[in-house]
């Protein structure tokens, strides 16, 4: 495997020599996500695999062309869990574009995001050379920061080698309730229940349905259900399958001319007043939304609310993929990338087309 990793990192220090472009890829399971592609492809499915996992230390340890799905088997043999639920996007999925993205599923509310389960990595940078961040404990901080910077930074900073993990024993037992409400309901309950001591794991309301899933000791569970009454749903570990990797009718349907937005609010803003079809997640904090609306009025209409808008899929990537940058926090985007890639030849534009 060494040779691998020296393999990318002569990749990475010709294209810098020669001022060439190079996109980072895994399985390509995203390619659709973020700004337009460019660059010769470098491929590192070939460095994979499991460099070390202790069960009892919770850490797990891993090449970037690791498939999720080896990795979440090997866990799924000790009782353990990505706790912060990844989008899969398919088998060919990798660990590398896991962390590059970004990109947290249903249980992200209750546990944190990717970036909080990083605590060290391996980055191979613009000039070739390898820099280590972090540990591979959970008590080891030093250069925690860099590390969880590289948790969504579409792989511009360079390429994402390896990455130590934190990892969480499955949930001991899980329920999921179903409540006819409208929106504004929804989100009303979701507040009041997020501010009292329940086991809620995940939810997700759609076409005046709220589901919630709870998670934890079975007591806990089961004082939680006696609480909130709802219906209960059997068989719901498919529905949050679904979810979490977008394979529910909501995304699969989402076709021309409507864009998908993926905008992120506090959680008690009310219902977005935009036309269109929407899903809510993250307890309010996560709203999908499906329509053929400008996107200076979904922009618009999120800044007022409090938040962001992303132009997740669809639409014209030209009026910018992700939420424009503050001047000042623009600088030190560029600063970063500067840094790390003076050259500018790693995944350029795929964040924001100017860096």
């Amino acid at each position: 495997m060494t040779e691998n990793l020296n393999y990318l990192s002569r990749q990475l220090a010709a294209a810098t020599a020669d001022k060439k472009a190079v996109r980072i890829r895994g399985g390509g399971t995203k390619d659709w996500y973020g700004q337009a592609l460019r660059g010769e492809i470098l491929d590192t499915r070939a460095y994979a695999g499991i460099i070390s996992y202790d069960p009892t230390e919770l850490v797990i340890t891993v090449r970037c062309g690791t498939r999720l799905t080896d990795l979440e088997a090997a866990l799924a043999e000790q009782n353990q869990i990505l706790p912060f639920e990844p989008p899969r996007f398919g088998p060919a999925s990798t660990i590398g574009g896991v962390v590059a993205s970004g990109l947290s599923g249903p249980r992200r509310p209750a546990v944190g995001a990717v970036r909080d389960f990083v605590l060290g990595a391996v980055l191979i940078d613009g000039k070739g050379e390898t820099l280590h961040f972090g540990g591979q404990v959970m008590k080891n901080v030093a250069g925690y920061d860099v590390s969880r910077l590289l948790a969504g930074s579409m792989g511009i900073l360079g390429l994402i080698a390896e990455i130590s993990l934190k990892v969480l024993p499955k949930p001991f037992a899980e329920k999921t309730l179903r409540f006819e409400m409208n929106q504004a309901d929804a989100i009303r309950h979701l507040n009041e229940w997020g501010g009292q001591p329940l086991p809620v794991s995940a939810s997700a309301w759609q076409d005046g349905a709220l589901m919630l899933r709870l998670s934890g000791a079975q007591a806990a569970v089961q004082a939680a259900e006696s609480k909130l009454g709802g219906e209960e749903v059997p068989e719901a570990d498919t529905f949050w399958e679904n979810l979490r990797d977008q394979q529910t009718d909501f995304f699969t349907e989402c076709k021309e001319p409507l864009a998908l937005w993926r905008i992120s609010l506090p959680t008690v803003a009310p219902a977005l007043e935009l036309p269109g079809e929407q899903l809510i997640e993250w307890g309010g904090a996560l709203r999908w939304v499906k329509t053929d609306v400008e996107a200076s009025t979904v922009r618009a209409a999120a800044a007022k609310a409090g938040g962001h808008a992303m132009l997740y899929r669809g639409g014209d990537k030209r009026v910018g993929v992700f939420h424009p940058l503050a001047p000042a926090v623009g600088r030190i985007h560029r600063n970063l990338k500067a840094s790390f890639d003076p050259a500018g030849i790693i995944n350029p534009g795929r964040m924001y087309p100017d860096f």
